[in-house]
């Protein structure tokens, strides 16, 4: 998921349309040359500690600074990345009170929230009710967002709203799967699928496994072995497509064994 989102972003940032993660149609612009430099320097950070880094220091220096949702989501990026949920949420959270429109960070936080949910947290529904809302609302927002920068082509636009898309649907999955909801979360998952500009190993995964907990093997099965057999999937994803693979032929071979006959009546 996390992937899907920095290739949505990439696609953004190579037409120099860095802008493209909020449906504000309100362009930036740099007051000074030290506030150029100074996201020159953010942008070109070569780690997520120094994005972090270079963000803090753009919104010090510059605290009128028109970059600074664009500041904060990278920052936010820089988090999840690292794995450091709750400054991702700190930094999404100020990013959107600096841009309500930023679908970008809905979707982060929505795949944040969902991915970090566990089945037994006391406060699992406030979680997963936050997690819906942010892929409900960044996904209405994508969907009608104007093209968000002249330099960017439509092809390019068209693939990272795609991808932005296909991060909402998928979150909404994870959030369903965790409330064992396996129906819903499933569907999602189809449709995340479907709207993928090239279908992710990991989606796949996360519909079979949908579908064996649904007593689907037949369909989960084949998607099991794409994953097995892509170049794409990490190797943590071919190791759990692998096992969600045994416990669907097991399924399958038990459901396909007659049950034994019952005992012979004693005379």
């Amino acid at each position: 998921m996390m992937q899907r989102s920095l290739r949505a972003f990439a696609a953004l940032a190579m037409a120099g349309a860095l802008f493209g993660q909020s449906a504000s149609t309100k362009q930036p612009k740099p007051k000074s040359q030290k506030e150029v430099d100074a996201f020159n320097a953010m942008i070109s950070a070569p780690d997520d500690d120094a994005r972090i880094a270079g963000a803090e220091n753009l919104l010090t220096k510059f605290a009128d600074t028109e970059f600074k949702p664009l500041a904060l989501y990278i920052a936010a990026s820089a988090a999840q990345s690292k794995n450091d949920f709750e400054k991702m949420v700190i930094y999404g959270e100020r990013a959107l009170e600096a841009d309500p429109k930023m679908y970008g960070v809905m979707l982060m936080m929505a795949s944040g929230y969902a991915s970090k949910t566990k089945e037994f947290d006391f406060d699992k529904d406030e979680k997963l009710g936050k997690a819906d809302k942010f892929a409900n609302d960044g996904i209405a927002l994508v969907k009608t967002a104007p093209k968000p920068n002249p330099a960017l082509s439509d092809e390019q636009w068209e693939v990272a709203r795609k991808e932005f898309i296909a991060q909402g649907l998928e979150a909404l999955g994870m959030s369903a799967t965790v409330r064992k909801k396996y129906d819903a979360a499933a569907a999602s998952y189809k449709e995340a699928l479907a709207t993928q500009p090239k279908p992710d190993p990991t989606t796949m995964l996360r519909l079979a496994s949908s579908l064996n907990s649904l007593g689907k093997w037949e369909e989960a099965l084949p998607l099991l072995e794409k994953v097995r057999d892509s170049p794409d999937a990490v190797p943590v994803v071919k190791q759990a497509a692998a096992q969600e693979r045994v416990k669907a032929l097991m399924a399958q071979k038990k459901a396909a064994t007659p049950p034994p006959p019952p005992p012979t009546p004693k005379p």
